[in-house]
């Protein structure tokens, strides 16, 4: 597919935000000319409004009127960057007439709804709203969309991205702070506080936020609850003899739900090439084989293998490194993007619009000028083929001096914006 230019949307906070640094990635190695909104720029004033003590339809008509100020400055990034097409994550600041805007003016949008719809159901409200809408679940949610006019739909399950999850070596003082026999990266839903407490008698990490309140597991949690950084996760996951991954769920009454979507954590535990323990989810089949994931069904199976694999080191190597090897070859957020593009050319009709067949280098150049040119492609990480639009669009968004060659390219763009101007 031709390299297209693309405006990412991230969420104002969330669990999508990291995943959506993912995806700009990833479209980026695939030779695509990608835009960020940074929307979590916006949220330290949208949180602010929470301080105003004011009562609750006030609190909500000022932050519906924030977030209608930050759709409209997504509507103003589109008409500079003019792209073809606006992928937003989840949680999205994009309300419905921003939506209605961007189909009225013909720009192709999609979202990626990463999360659970039977938990998080604004979907319903804006899911018609987008061209493309892709999901991590199947079933009745695919019915349930086409009911509310959304034809459009993908199963995108989550993915890795290689470049970040990979396996790392720890010094001796970041295997101490980082490592144990158990841990477990997440925040301290209701399942996972009941299924935890059967391994305090073990060399066991909590990390991650909400665990407040829980006497019996506060002792294992790291950093005091803080948030944890990407890259520390990383280390987490490399340090870890058994990493621990119970998807999340509000019930305590039954602490494997067996539910159908897979959680990122799955793919970034077996692209760091280190073992996991993970409830069997409905899904898992169509991405693992069953000797690539060690898995669990009940809480009793749960504690049986972890006392198994601890003794058992070869084992859960060769999980791990089968486990990576499926990740790198079909789990990845470039593979994702590309079935995402790949979808909607087949959805959209005309999607996407022709470029300009002319090259940077149809034109014969001194040897030296057509040296830098390629020189300055290759910082861009931009194709040969790329037009001179995205070029200069490119060089615009660098940051620190201008070389000579960038300050060339700008004035040609003027003067040829100026020229256009007279005819």
């Amino acid at each position: 597919m031709d390299n297209l230019r693309i405006l990412v949307i991230l969420p104002l906070y969330g669990g999508s935000l990291s995943i959506g640094r993912y995806v700009a990635s990833a479209l980026k190695e695939e030779g695509h000319l990608v835009e960020v909104f940074e929307a979590p720029d916006f949220y330290p004033a949208y949180d602010s409004l929470n301080n105003l003590k004011v009562t609750s339809d006030r609190l909500d008509y000022l932050q519906n009127s924030f977030l209608n100020v930050v759709s409209q400055s997504v509507l103003a990034k589109v008409e500079t960057f003019e792209p073809d097409m606006v992928l937003s994550m989840a949680q999205a600041p994009l309300n419905r007439q921003a939506l209605k805007r961007l189909r009225r003016d013909g720009v192709v949008t999609a979202m990626w709804f990463v999360e659970d719809y039977r938990l998080f159901t604004y979907w319903k409200a804006f899911a018609p709203l987008y061209d493309i809408f892709a999901v991590i679940q199947k079933g009745h949610f695919f019915d349930d969309l086409a009911s509310i006019g959304q034809p459009n739909v993908l199963y995108l399950p989550l993915a890795a991205q290689p470049g970040f999850h990979k396996p790392s070596d720890l010094s001796p003082v970041e295997q101490r702070k980082f490592g144990s026999d158990i841990s477990f990266m997440g925040a301290g839903y209701p399942n996972r506080r009941v299924a935890f407490r059967e391994l305090v008698k073990f060399d066991f990490k909590i990390w991650g936020t909400e665990w407040e309140g829980d006497h019996v597991l506060e002792p294992l949690v790291q950093l005091k609850g803080a948030r944890i950084s990407s890259e520390d996760c990383v280390k987490i996951f490399n340090a870890t003899a058994i990493n621990l991954n119970l998807h999340s769920s509000v019930q305590t009454e039954e602490l494997v739900t067996g539910g159908d979507f897979i959680n990122p954590r799955t793919f970034e535990l077996a692209a760091c090439g280190a073992f996991q323990l993970v409830d069997k989810r409905s899904l898992m089949n169509d991405a693992f084989n069953d000797d690539e994931l060690a898995t669990f069904t009940s809480i009793s199976e749960f504690t049986e293998k972890i006392e198994y694999f601890l003794n058992h080191p070869d084992d859960r190597n060769e999980y791990a490194t089968k486990s990576r090897t499926r990740v790198l070859r079909e789990h990845t957020y470039t593979k994702r993007m590309r079935t995402l593009m790949e979808f909607t050319a087949s959805r959209i009709p005309g999607w996407p619009k022709p470029k300009s067949a002319s090259s940077l280098f149809a034109a014969d150049y001194p040897p030296e000028l057509e040296k830098d040119i390629r020189n300055l492609l290759g910082q861009l990480g931009l194709p040969e083929n790329v037009s001179f639009d995205d070029l200069v669009w490119a060089v615009r968004q660098q940051q620190g001096k201008l070389s000579d060659l960038d300050t060339a390219l700008l004035f040609l763009d003027e003067w040829q914006k100026l020229y256009k101007s007279r005819l």
